[in-house]
């Protein structure tokens, strides 16, 4: 099905793409090549900011996006307040709850201790939260990669593998706070490239040519999705203070 969150793909094409594109293969070519032409941009914007909050993250979105969608730099609580997403198992934080966890991933982050021992925890908080509809992995793999970057380290994302990441990211999100992302970026964790590395570093990572399997459950309203939220974060809780 589908991934159709505002209703007209018949007239405006997928996620209200510029081009009006039906086909989610060419969006992904365009997002790609969005976000290749923004990406110096992007990181020369978040390197004058001398601490970053959530709005960078929104502005990151937007610069690397915006010859694409015209929504870019918009989060979910802006254009879906309404909608639950999931990707796979994985049900992202309540809409009213994303800025809470980028902004705890971006306090961690900040602390350069903190980011050099569990950057898997770091980037945990910022997939959970899930800001976009679309562009959320190479977004807030820029902003990581930034965190890293002032903390003295860099994430050789090159020699990841794509399945075995997603498989720790997975598990990260759903048990935060258990090492499980950390232990997986490990043997990954370089000292901080050299100064212009960054955009190399990020482009290098396996998997960014995106993916549109994002899927709308319902409506956030809904009691039963409303139970699982509930139920998904008391075992955040629970996982992160055990």
């Amino acid at each position: 099905m589908t991934f159709d969150p505002f209703g007209d793909f018949a007239t405006r094409g997928y996620l209200r793409n510029l081009a009006k594109a039906k086909d989610p293969d060419i969006v992904r070519r365009l997002q790609h090549n969005s976000f290749m032409t923004g990406l110096d941009e992007a990181l020369a914007k978040l390197d004058g900011q001398k601490q970053l909050v959530y709005g960078d993250v929104l502005g990151t979105h937007k610069v690397l996006f915006e010859a694409v969608f015209p929504w870019a730099g918009e989060d979910r609580l802006t254009n879906a307040a309404h909608l639950a997403i999931s990707k796979g198992p994985v049900l992202f934080a309540y809409p009213q709850d994303i800025r809470r966890s980028t902004d705890y991933a971006l306090e961690r982050g900040q602390d350069k201790g903190f980011m050099v021992a569990k950057p898997g925890e770091v980037m945990g908080y910022l997939a959970y939260g899930h800001p976009f509809l679309e562009g959320n992995g190479r977004t807030i793999m820029v902003v990581h990669s930034v965190l890293a970057d002032r903390a003295g380290i860099s994430i050789d994302w090159a020699a990841t593998d794509k399945d075995e990441y997603l498989s720790a990211l997975t598990k990260e999100i759903d048990r935060p706070g258990k090492g499980e992302l950390d232990a997986y970026l490990k043997p990954f964790i370089r000292k901080a490239a050299a100064k212009g590395g960054i955009a190399a570093n990020v482009a290098a990572a396996p998997g960014l040519d995106g993916n549109a399997d994002n899927a709308i459950l319902g409506d956030t309203r809904d009691p039963a999705l409303k139970t699982r939220y509930e139920a998904q974060e008391l075992k955040r809780k629970q996982a992160k203070e055990s």
